[in-house]
């Protein structure tokens, strides 16, 4: 779903991304992982048409991300659930729900059957549909952001930092979801500041240091790597 080259990407004076290449396939959960300022941020951003490249190359679904701008991309199903939740807070549950399912133009009817979907997946979201987003717990915020995203029928869901903040039982219950999710065939590309927890559900993972890929393997294989946690996660 997505094939990136080289990727180099400035924000003002700082080379943020330094010749990054990765794949992601379909039903795939790759973790991108590593210390504070390693370019995780930075990475989904360029990915998603928010960062421009200095140079390299994205293909999305086939087909190049060069020119093509935020807005579309997401259109397209390349689906971006930023770090801080970015709800919008003086708007209902449900409204949240609906908002980004009918800027791409779906009738009420395969808006309701997709929210439908929501509510089975997280239950609590529908006990609390009527209110605010900004009444909503951390947790259920975070609930409330990935459930928007994936009313847009993602091909592909990245997440920046999904476990931030919340209760230990609130990360078990998302990070079993996104695991479910990549097993249905969703390619997921998931940002974690927790790299244990990452690599723990992930099926493969991306060692970011300074902007550049200090590692990259299997999951199960870094999740055992002393050089790992002694070189680029201390």
């Amino acid at each position: 779903m997505i094939h990136a080259k080289n990727l180099c990407a400035n924000i003002g004076a700082n080379q943020v991304l330094r010749d990054i290449s990765l794949d992601l396939a379909p039903g795939e959960m790759l973790a991108v992982i590593g210390a504070n300022g390693a370019g995780k941020t930075s990475l989904l951003r360029a990915l998603s048409g928010l960062l421009p490249l200095e140079s390299g190359a994205i293909t999305f679904d086939g087909q190049s991300t060069d020119k093509v701008q935020a807005h579309q991309l997401a259109r397209a199903g390349l689906i971006h659930v930023p770090q801080g939740r970015q709800i919008i807070p003086g708007l209902s549950v449900r409204d949240n729900l609906a908002i980004g399912a009918t800027n791409i133009g779906l009738s009420q009817s395969v808006i309701a059957q997709r929210m439908q979907e929501q509510w089975q997946r997280f239950p609590v979201l529908e006990k609390r549909q009527k209110i605010s987003g900004s009444s909503l717990s951390g947790g259920e915020q975070q609930m409330l952001a990935i459930a928007r995203g994936l009313m847009m029928q993602p091909k592909v869901l990245m997440l920046d930092e999904p476990s931030l903040g919340l209760a230990p039982q609130i990360v078990q219950l998302i990070m079993t979801t996104l695991r479910g999710l990549a097993d249905q065939g969703l390619a997921i590309l998931l940002v974690e500041q927790v790299a244990m927890l990452a690599l723990e559900y992930a099926d493969r993972a991306l060692v970011l240091r300074n902007g550049a890929c200090a590692m990259q393997g299997p999951a199960k294989e870094l999740l055992n790597s002393r050089e790992l946690v002694n070189s680029y996660l201390s």
